[in-house]
């Protein structure tokens, strides 16, 4: 009979790697983009998830783990880092220094606010403020369908 074909373009994602860990950037590029959103929700987010990774490919690029975090900066935008080892032309590179506590979550993105609210009291009891919250949403909605999960990682940037 043989194994199943996986038809999924998400590559596959260990949540262990990421829950409950701190990271720390320092040097690490980021090619930035933006999605126009709709009271949060996302208007053209395939759009940019297709236009980076051509970038990346184009120019023979890597994205370690395919990292693409997501910062909600309004009800009206979002702007989108994916992570790459080399600068992308006509592209605006970032750097994200900083120390990061990420926890990972499972379930449907309508659960955000509550993932977000259980990460900034995880983040209390231990002592620990964030100044800001990025969000990595591991696998498209085709992928999470097909594997049967959905894996959000929340990643809050330590207070300086």
């Amino acid at each position: 009979m043989g194994t199943p074909i996986e038809s999924t373009c998400c590559p596959p994602f260990d949540p262990d790697r990421w829950n409950n860990e701190t990271i720390t950037w320092t040097e690490e590029r980021f090619a930035k983009d933006r999605v126009f959103t709709l009271l949060f929700m996302p208007v053209g987010f395939g759009r940019t998830m297709r236009r980076l990774p051509a970038k990346v490919e184009a120019t023979h690029a890597k994205s370690p783990d395919w990292l693409c975090l997501s910062d909600h900066t309004s009800r009206w935008n979002m702007d989108v880092y994916l992570a790459v080892d080399r600068d992308l032309p006509d592209t605006e590179m970032v750097k994200l220094p900083g120390r990061y506590l990420s926890r990972v979550y499972e379930g449907p993105f309508s659960d955000t606010g509550r993932w977000c609210q259980d990460f900034a009291e995880q983040a209390r009891r231990e002592g620990v403020e964030t100044d800001r919250l990025l969000h990595w949403y591991t696998t498209c909605p085709k992928c999470a369908k097909e594997r049967g999960k959905n894996y959000v990682v929340l990643l809050g940037r330590v207070k300086a």
